[in-house]
Parts: structure tokens; sequence; C-alpha cells
């Protein structure tokens, strides 16, 4: 499963490095890379002027990977491009987009805790760790992590897809579905799958695990087995599902995502 590379050491802190660095530019929720899809250098970035967010989040190999960040509507300087993280990959190598994924989520943390959800003082971010602490009430607050869980259903030869009315037309996907409060991750899939398709099914099986930053996500993935039900997607949250045979499968999710290698092991499995 892609994930942040072997030799990556996460950090966090507010004094950044002398040393050259590897450059993770985000504008609004995009990314900022060369025409060629690589990772800009500092000096590219000097003609945008000072960024709200420049803070130090790991190190490749040794070397120190900053995140810096613009506001929305800041324009791409010559030689640079403003492209969406979904859309890089596949074109960044691994490690980059890996690291841009967290220095996404590390963004989305930063700006959503700039006040206090308690008194709404402005917080104040800790030096060498990832904390907003608020200076009035002394409330401590950390990246988030929603853990989500993500179930393929099969049946004979036949695999349970369904689409989100927010899906790109035509895609099919796994169920997924966030876990609450006080629940097991074995009762969120057996609850969501009821809910959303109104199947109950079997036979739970772990597969894989994957970070995904839209913006916060911890992907939980399983297979399962069918065991009775008449398909009723969820007004609302499901737009359609229905069971495809492995031989005529719909457009599936992009090599991105762990819904798409879930798929891929199934149908590998079931061709064995």
């Amino acid at each position: 499963m892609n994930m942040l590379p072997p030799d990556f050491v996460p950090c966090f802190s507010t004094l950044l490095p002398s040393e050259p660095a590897l450059c993770l530019a985000i504008v609004g929720d995009r990314h900022l890379v060369t025409h060629d899809a690589t990772l800009p250098g500092l000096g590219a970035l000097a003609a945008l002027g000072a960024p709200e967010v420049d803070v130090l989040i790991g190190h490749l190999g040794g070397v120190p990977c900053r995140l810096l960040a613009w506001p929305e509507g800041t324009a791409a300087p010559d030689g640079l491009a403003i492209e969406g993280l979904r859309a890089l990959h596949g074109r960044l190598d691994d490690d980059a987009f890996w690291i841009s994924a967290r220095a996404r989520q590390l963004l989305a943390w930063l700006r959503d805790h700039r006040h206090c959800g308690r008194c709404g003082a402005a917080t104040e971010v800790a030096e060498h760790e990832a904390t907003a602490i608020c200076p009035a009430c002394e409330h401590r607050m950390y990246p988030r992590v929603s853990p989500a869980m993500m179930v393929l259903i099969r049946r004979g030869r036949e695999l349970l897809l369904a689409r989100s009315p927010h899906f790109k037309p035509g895609v099919y996907s796994a169920l997924a579905g966030f876990v609450e409060p006080g629940e097991t991750l074995e009762a969120c899939v057996h609850r969501e799958t009821m809910e959303e398709v109104g199947v109950s099914i079997t036979n739970l099986r772990w597969f894989a695990s994957q970070s995904w930053p839209f913006p916060h996500s911890l992907m939980l993935a399983f297979h399962a087995d069918y065991v009775a039900g008449d398909i009723v997607p969820q007004e609302g949250e499901i737009e359609d599902a229905r069971w495809f045979d492995i031989a005529a499968l719909p457009e599936l999710p992009a090599q991105a995502s762990i819904a798409r290698r879930l798929i891929d092991d199934a149908i590998a499995g079931l061709r064995d």
C-alpha cells in the first residue's frame, strides 16, 4: 500500500532549517509544481512573497521537508503551475506525492485552528510539536485524523459497487463511511452496509489502511461476503448501487485510492 516513504521521519517545528529543503508549496488547497510535475525549489517561490504558513514537517533521507502555503487567489510564478493533489498522482513521484498529502493534512489543521474552539482566542502553534495552544484557556488542539471504514462485498463472481452523488460520472466504488464515537470498526462496517444499501454481510476480512488527505481521513478497508437482502440505496448518500460481474465492471476509482486496490485485490482472488 502506498504511504510515506520508509526513509521519511515525520516531525513538526516552526524553527526552519538553514540547509536546502524539499518544498511542499500550496496555494489555497492546491499544490505548486513545475510544468514537468516536480516539486519547486525555494528560490522559485520567492516571487510569491511571505507565506501564511512555513513549517518543518519532516525529513526525507535527512533532507528537511518544508510546508509553505499562500492564500487562495495567489498567482503562480513563472515556471510553476497550481494543480490539485488528486490530479498529480502518477505524475509526481510517489515520495513527493505522499509527503504532499501529509503537508495538505497539516495545512488543513493549521487553518482550521487559528482560533480556540472553546473560548475563541487566537491560538499559537507550539515550536516543536504539532499542537495549537490557546494562550487564554490553555486548550490544546492536535491534527485531526478521521477513521473511516471501507468494505467490498462479494457474491460469487459479483462485487457490490456503489456511487455517491459527488463521484465523477460513471465511477463506482466500494462502500465507505465514518466511524461513530464508541463504535468498533466491525460494527461500523455492518451498520454502514445496512444503512447505505440494505444488505447483511459476514466473514469480514482485513485488507489494509491508507491515509487519505481529503481532508484528514484514515481509510480502513475490509473484504466481506454477502448474506441476504435486496439493494436499497440510501437516499441522499448513494446515487446508485448494483452487483457487477468481474468481467463487466464499470469505471473504477483512481489507482491512488485504497478503494481501487481493494477492488483489484478481490478481482485477482476471484480469477485465481
